[in-house]
């Protein structure tokens, strides 16, 4: 029978396919993106797809939908069952796989679901994607094929492998983790067993409801309950994952959460102390103050794209040892594979903490002081968002500002920096500002955004923002 399918075009994102199970999402989606992404291997010569999924309610079903796809392409697949995505992009690497899909609604909510992709050891995305979508709708795809599948325990190889990167000697930390009843359950228990020191797991069970709190790190109400616990036991640090554990939230031993780019900084100047000269990548939502300390310690900071995809890519193209963004995502590539994992990321932390001869929130309070907004998000439809974007660039170069266009406008000031860009998997503007002149250059470098925006039609209301880090 010919195979024909069309998704709901809001589901072909950028990074990824994401939607709501039930409205844009569904076991016929599954099997399409199987069949798609099968031909897409076969016909590049490979056979081998590894699949896995988290601990959402609709993932049983959309992964068997996916593998009865990838099969029909004539796949074999390997299945880790349930797991975070590093560790099947893990699994993709220890046995050389042509392709890798994890079925993950990572950080949104219960109701939403979605699939990651990896091809030949590379991020699957962008252009990619939406080629996908067209191949699906116009059936072009293998003839049907009888492939196979096999189950695969990839766990104690995965946490063996981490353990093997423990880098703190013989210290005792005591640690408080919040799985968030995230996928990364049942392997963080197995890691921790690994480690030195005392550790306590909050929510530890994976529970696709997430019945504690909503599985994203980067929202400080989600640390409440880890900040609390942290308190409590006198902790030298607290981590926290999303629901699928490739992104990752810190607080220090005084309950203050170390946003992405303060992590950042401390990895960095780790890596540098073996890697001088290297180059650390974050985005272009990441501190001023996290691209001195790199050069500072002795690297080349390299401000690039938003987005995991575009992060990996960019490693790859410069042979970066680390990079990181403002989300939480953390990439190694020394000693590492590349790929975003927040269980490593937290173990290599944890031997930064252990060797350090004060605590964690000694080296926070030192970092450089600046004030700044947190990421503000606003509606502004998608037909819309890049052009809004694009004539603010063009009023400020026509005015001589200093401005990055790496991704959307950045823009340098005697007050600091402020970020404009569009959304690249929303219908929304994101915006940021940061002052190394207290609040009134951070209230100079809003007016100059509110301004700018005001000049494209758009109204920005400050009035309930504060601060940030």
């Amino acid at each position: 029978m010919a195979f024909s399918h069309r998704f709901d075009p809001t589901t072909l994102r950028e990074y990824d396919i994401r939607g709501i199970v039930g409205r844009t999402l569904s076991e016929g989606d599954a099997f399409a993106i199987g069949r798609a992404f099968g031909t897409i291997v076969a016909r590049g010569g490979g056979s081998l797809v590894a699949a896995g999924r988290d601990g959402r309610l609709s993932g049983p079903a959309l992964e068997q939908a996916l593998v009865e796809g990838l099969k029909a392409s004539g796949m074999r697949v390997l299945r880790m069952g349930v797991g975070p995505t590093p560790m099947l992009y893990f699994l993709n690497v220890a046995r050389g796989c042509d392709g890798a899909v994890q079925v993950t609604g990572s950080h949104n909510p219960p109701d939403h679901n979605g699939f990651k992709m990896v091809l030949g050891g590379k991020p699957f995305f962008g252009a990619q994607i939406q080629a996908l979508g067209q191949m699906a709708a116009a059936g072009d795809v293998v003839a049907e094929a009888a492939g196979s599948e096999e189950a695969i325990d990839i766990a104690p190889e995965y946490v063996e492998r981490i353990a093997r990167d423990w880098d703190g000697g013989d210290r005792a930390l005591k640690v408080v983790w919040d799985n968030g009843n995230g996928a990364a359950g049942a392997v963080l228990q197995r890691l921790v067993a690994r480690l030195p020191g005392r550790h306590e797991i909050l929510f530890p069970e994976i529970d696709g409801t997430f019945p504690n709190h909503h599985p994203d790190p980067t929202v400080p109400g989600n640390l409440e309950a880890l900040i609390a616990r942290v308190a409590a036991t006198g902790a030298d640090l607290g981590i926290a994952f999303d629901g699928d554990a490739d992104r990752i939230g810190v607080v220090d031993d005084r309950g203050e959460i170390l946003f992405g780019d303060q992590l950042l900084i401390l990895l960095a100047r780790d890596v540098l102390a073996r890697n001088p000269g290297a180059t650390i990548i974050s985005d272009v939502k990441a501190s001023q103050v996290l691209f001195d300390e790199i050069a500072r310690a002795g690297g080349v900071p390299l401000m690039w794209k938003t987005g995991h995809s575009l992060i990996k890519a960019k490693m790859a193209e410069t042979g970066a040892p680390l990079a990181g963004e403002m989300s939480g995502h953390v990439f190694f590539a020394e000693r590492w594979y590349g790929f975003d994992d927040a269980l490593y990321a937290a173990v290599r932390l944890l031997g930064v903490v252990a060797r350090l001869d004060r605590p964690l929130s000694a080296v926070r309070a030192a970092l450089p002081a600046v004030v700044n907004t947190p990421e503000l998000r606003f509606p502004c439809e998608d037909s819309r968002k890049f052009e809004v974007v694009r004539e603010v660039a063009a009023r400020l170069k026509a005015a001589e500002a200093r401005v990055s266009e790496i991704d959307g406008v950045r823009v340098m000031t005697e007050d600091g920096w402020w970020l404009l860009r569009a959304s690249n998997t929303q219908a929304v503007l994101v915006a940021r500002a940061e002052s190394t002149r207290g609040e009134p250059g951070l209230a100079r470098l809003k007016a100059a955004l509110g301004e700018q925006l005001a000049a494209s039609g758009i109204a920005l209301d400050f009035a309930a923002v504060g601060s940030g880090h």
